[in-house]
């Protein structure tokens, strides 16, 4: 497949990251000389210096030849005008990144495909939504749903009094004698781990496990865990993210937004009307207490200074506040998360990337997410009626040693499988996966 990208900012970078392990051909088009050189430093992708709005720099693309073209440079501008230039010179296939949410909110009304573009993306809606899938269970870290809750991938924090601190993965399966949950990845000092029968279980590890719906229940039990319905949202900074957040979450929970910039209180005020609006600065510790910070299930710091939002988090959890989320602009910040004590850090372009990455697997994939500072993809295919899967027990699979399978949905029931199992045609199968790894596993699913 080829594939244009434009703009190599966090966005354009970790996409072609993400596609150079599947040996596509790709381009990167960027402005900035330095950008590129350490793109191309890094992967294997083909660099063009220029204005992607340019016919020129396109021409040298070959974009007559591009299955994809992705607009996702910083100016909204340059990537829409990008992809309508690119579709009417013949890339079978646009996506361009946004700001302008009324564009997302209008797509049927302007009618964008008939301009040239094919699909459209914002960050900061993205991200919103995120954090709502974020706020499903308290308990946990991280949890993401198959067919409907049937299997569910779900993480912990594993702490000093939890049953599992010191225990190996044998041992563990050993306290869940109906086989209903697997652990499929740690992470442990920004180090992903795909774990085998002798890995342990330390103190601060996040872990990764699918489940069966009674297997969520075992594993909260086993990391010493207690489900609790989640009541009063904070939201620290009216941004995009945090309008767009604030409407999705109040939609459902009682949500306050501090935002400090005066006008900017009114406007969300208006538009928000299920939410309450305090003007200040979310940095004065007095001002938190005096909005009940202790009271708060979760805390959302989205600010546009990713300083102020972890150290906002960080007052949170002294204040007993559960679960915390924190926006950052630095992608490297993500994986201090599990050492600082936040809950989860969040990066929108790196959502974003994902997300055209899912939009580009669509079709083999049927569905794909990531899990924040795992270095693992979680994927879900359809068995098909030849594929190389069926028909033999698992441990005789050969199955490529960075991936691991989780689970399947047959028949509308959810079960894990263990090294006897063996697929059949129209089984939906839950597999976690290293980045490199992906092409290879999908061999298996063909």
């Amino acid at each position: 497949m080829r594939i244009v990208i434009a703009g190599a900012g966090d966005v354009g970078y970790h996409l072609a990251k993400l596609l150079s392990y599947e040996e596509q051909d790709i381009i990167l088009i960027d402005r900035d000389a330095e950008t590129l050189r350490q793109a191309s430093s890094t992967l294997d992708v083909k660099t063009i210096r220029g204005n992607s709005t340019s016919y020129r720099i396109l021409e040298e693309a070959d974009i007559s030849n591009a299955d994809l073209l992705i607009a996702v440079t910083s100016s909204e501008e340059t990537n829409l005008t990008t992809t309508i230039i690119g579709k009417h010179l013949g890339a079978k296939k646009t996506v361009a990144r946004i700001e302008n949410l009324e564009y997302l909110m209008d797509k049927e009304k302007l009618d964008l495909k008939e301009l040239g573009i094919d699909e459209i993306i914002s960050p900061e809606s993205l991200a919103a939504r995120e954090i709502k899938r974020l706020l499903k269970e308290i308990a946990l870290t991280d949890t993401f749903d198959f067919d409907e809750g049937r299997l569910s991938m779900v993480g912990v924090t594993v702490t000093a009094d939890s049953k599992l601190m010191d225990k190996t993965m044998v041992q563990v399966a050993q306290l869940n004698p109906d086989q209903n949950f697997v652990t499929v990845a740690i992470l442990r000092e920004n180090q992903t781990i795909i774990p085998h029968g002798d890995n342990v279980f330390k103190e601060g590890d996040h872990a990764y496990f699918v489940a069966e719906p009674e297997g969520v229940d075992r594993i909260l039990k086993l990391a010493g865990k207690v489900r609790k319905d989640i009541k009063n949202v904070m939201i620290l900074g009216g941004s995009k993210v945090g309008f767009h957040a604030a409407k999705r979450l109040s939609r459902k929970f009682n949500v306050k937004l501090i935002e400090r910039d005066k006008e900017k209180c009114f406007e969300l005020a208006d538009e928000l009307r299920n939410v309450m609006v305090i003007c200040g600065d979310g940095r004065d510790v007095e001002l938190l207490e005096e909005e009940s910070i202790h009271e708060m299930d979760a805390f959302i710091a989205v600010t546009g200074n990713s300083e102020t939002n972890i150290i906002s988090c960080l007052v949170a959890k002294n204040h007993e506040v559960q679960k915390t989320i924190s926006l950052v602009e630095n992608i490297d910040y993500i994986h201090l998360s599990q050492n600082i004590g936040v809950d989860t850090m969040i990066n929108k372009k790196l959502i974003a990337a994902n997300f055209i990455f899912r939009y580009i697997r669509k079709g083999e994939v049927i569905s794909l997410t990531s899990i924040h500072g795992v270095d693992a993809e979680i994927l879900e295919f359809i068995v098909k009626d030849r594929s190389k899967i069926i028909n033999k027990p698992i441990k005789d699979l050969n199955f490529p040693g960075g991936a691991i399978i989780g689970g399947v949905v047959r028949n509308g029931t959810g079960k894990i499988t263990m090294g006897d199992f063996q697929f059949r045609p129209k089984d939906r199968a839950v597999v976690l996966c290293r980045p490199e790894c992906i092409h290879a596993v999908e061999e298996y699913f063909k």
